[in-house]
C-alpha cells in the first residue's frame, strides 16, 4: 500500500511515529502469525512498564542496609543516598568528603538538629541515571547522638553547675546533658560555663567524678579529631605499641578525617609529627600500610570502571592465591588507593574467579598486623558497621572488659554510624549491644554508655 507523505497523519488504527508499541497482556491471543505460547511483545526503550510492574531502576524491596519507609522509627535500617547533585547528598562518613560547613559526624544537610534521621527516598530516575553513568550509590549512616533541638547552652550550663555545686554531685544530671548533646554542642556548653561562672567545666567534672565514669565523660567533652589524635599518641607512647588502635583509627578514616586528625595531632603535640611517630613505632609491610593510609589520598569519585574492576580482581588473584608467596605490594596498591565503590566492584569480580572472598584470602595469605590492617581496609569498604560491631564485641568478650577500647569505640562512632552498628551487632551476635553493655558494666558508667547508644536503660 502507498506510504503517507512526510508529516501526514498515520493510517487509521496505526500508532504515530515514535509512539510506544501497543501492549499485550499475558493470556491474550498472540498477534497474527506469532506462535502459540510466545511472550507478548516488550515495550520499546523508554516506554513505561506494564501496569503493576516496577520500572527499571525502581527501589528494591526493603532489606538490611536499605532505607526505612518514610516515618519509620529512629534506628531503622539505612538507605542509599542519591548520587552527587541529587536533592539529598549523603551524610559524610568513611570514604566520603564532608560538604563545606558540615563537621565530623554531623547530621546530613537538611536534617533538623535533634531529629531522628529520615529516610531519603531515591527517585527511580536518579537510580537509572546513576546506573547509566556507572556510579555506585553510597550507603547513608546515622548516629545515635545528634544535635539537640532546641539547644540552650545557658540552660545546660546552669544544670551542670547546679549538679556539681555544694556537697555531692548529681551524676544523672551530668548524663542527661552530656549524653544527649553532640560533641559540637558540648564544647559550646563548656565555653558558656566558663563565661557564666569563671570555672573550667572539664576540671569541675574531674573534681566531682572518678574512675571509668570520669574517663567516659572526658572523652565526650573532647573534640572528635583531638580525641582520635590523643588515642593515637597514647597507643604509641611509652613501652610497646597498641597496633590495634592504629589500625582501627588510621585504616578506617576518610581523607578529610585523616587531614583533620593530623592537624589536631600537630596542634596538641607541637614537637611531633604523626607520620614520623608511626614510622618509628611500626615496621615492615605493616608500616607501609599505615603510611599509605596517612597520606589521605584515596580516590573518592563515585563512578565505577567495571573493566578495571575485573582486571584488578585478576591481579589480586594472581598476587595471592595463584602465587607462591604473596605480593603484598599489589594488594596495597589496589586496596589502599581505589575508592570504596570501585573496591566493592573489584571484590565482586574477585569472588567470581576465586574459591574465597577477599577477606578470607587475606586471612589465608597474610598474618599478624599486616593481615589485620588489610582486613580493616576491605571491611571498611564492604561492611563498615560490621567491622566496628566486631571491634565493640571484642572489647567486652571473654573475661573482663577492655574499657579503653569500649569507650573509644562508643564515643567515636556515636555521632556517625552507631544506628547501623547496633543492627549489625544484633545480626552477628544474636544479642543487643545494650544487653552486652549491661552485662559488662555498671552504675553511672553503664548508664552513660546506654545513653550514648540510645539503648534501654539510658537517660
Amino acid at each position: 500500500p502507498p506510504q503517507p507523505g512526510y508529516g501526514a497523519p498515520p493510517p487509521q488504527g496505526q500508532p504515530g511515529y515514535g509512539a510506544p508499541p501497543p501492549q499485550q497482556g499475558y493470556g491474550q491471543a498472540p498477534p497474527q502469525g506469532a506462535p502459540y505460547g510466545a511472550a507478548p511483545p516488550q515495550p520499546g526503550y523508554g516506554a513505561p512498564p506494564p501496569q503493576g510492574q516496577p520500572g527499571y531502576g525502581a527501589p528494591p524491596q526493603q532489606g538490611y542496609g536499605q532505607a526505612p519507609p518514610q516515618g519509620a522509627p529512629y534506628g531503622a535500617q539505612p538507605g542509599y543516598a542519591p548520587p552527587p547533585g541529587g536533592q539529598h547528598p549523603p551524610q559524610p562518613g568513611y570514604g566520603q568528603q564532608p560538604p563545606p560547613g558540615q563537621g565530623y559526624g554531623a547530621p546530613p544537610p537538611g536534617q533538623a538538629p535533634g531529629q531522628a534521621p529520615r529516610a531519603h527516598p531515591v527517585a527511580a530516575a536518579q537510580i537509572v541515571d546513576a546506573a547509566f553513568a556507572g556510579m555506585a550509590l553510597e550507603p547513608v549512616y546515622h548516629g545515635t547522638v545528634v544535635d539537640a533541638s532546641p539547644f540552650d547552652p545557658e540552660a545546660d550550663a546552669e544544670v551542670l553547675r547546679k549538679a556539681m555545686k555544694g556537697m555531692g554531685c548529681d551524676k544523672k544530671a551530668l548524663i542527661r546533658v552530656i549524653g544527649n548533646r553532640s560533641a559540637r554542642q558540648r564544647l559550646i556548653v563548656a565555653k558558656q560555663f566558663k563565661t557564666m561562672y569563671g570555672k573550667d567545666l572539664h576540671k569541675n567534672i574531674r573534681a566531682e567524678t572518678g574512675g571509668k565514669f570520669e574517663d567516659l565523660l572526658m572523652a565526650c567533652m573532647t573534640d572528635p579529631y583531638e580525641f582520635d589524635a590523643k588515642n593515637l599518641r597514647k597507643a604509641m607512647k611509652g613501652m610497646g605499641t597498641d597496633e590495634a588502635v592504629l589500625i582501627e583509627t588510621i585504616c578506617t578514616r576518610t581523607n578529610a578525617e585523616i587531614a583533620k586528625i593530623k592537624e589536631a595531632y600537630a596542634r596538641i603535640f607541637p614537637k611531633r609529627d604523626l607520620e614520623k611517630d608511626v614510622v618509628s613505632e611500626t615496621g615492615g609491610r605493616f608500616k607501609r600500610v599505615l603510611v599509605s593510609a596517612l597520606q589521605g589520598a584515596r580516590e573518592e569519585h563515585v563512578s565505577v570502571d567495571h573493566a578495571k574492576a575485573l582486571r584488578e580482581a585478576q591481579e589480586l588473584h594472581q598476587a595471592g592465591e595463584k602465587k607462591w608467596g604473596t605480593d603484598e605490594s599489589k594488594f596495597l596498591q589496589i586496596i589502599g588507593l581505589r575508592s570504596y565503590p570501585q573496591l566493592r566492584a573489584t571484590f565482586e569480580e574477585y569472588k567470581k574467579i576465586s574459591k574465597y572472598d577477599l577477606v578470607r584470602s587475606i586471612e589465608r595469605e597474610m598474618s599478624g598486623d599486616l593481615k589485620r590492617s588489610m582486613k580493616a581496609m576491605v571491611q571498611t569498604a564492604v561492611d563498615r558497621p560490621g567491622y566496628f560491631a566486631e571491634r565493640i564485641h571484642a572489647s567486652m568478650d571473654g573475661m573482663g572488659t577492655a574499657d579503653d577500647d569500649l569507650q573509644r569505640l562508643i564515643v567515636s562512632r556515636s555521632e556517625i554510624d552507631m544506628v547501623e552498628i547496633k543492627e549489625r551487632f544484633m545480626q552477628l551476635f544474636k544479642k543487643s549491644l545494650g544487653r552486652m553493655v549491661k552485662g559488662d558494666t555498671s552504675g553511672n558508667y553503664e548508664c552513660l554508655l546506654l545513653t550514648l547508644t540510645k539503648e534501654q536503660g539510658g537517660l
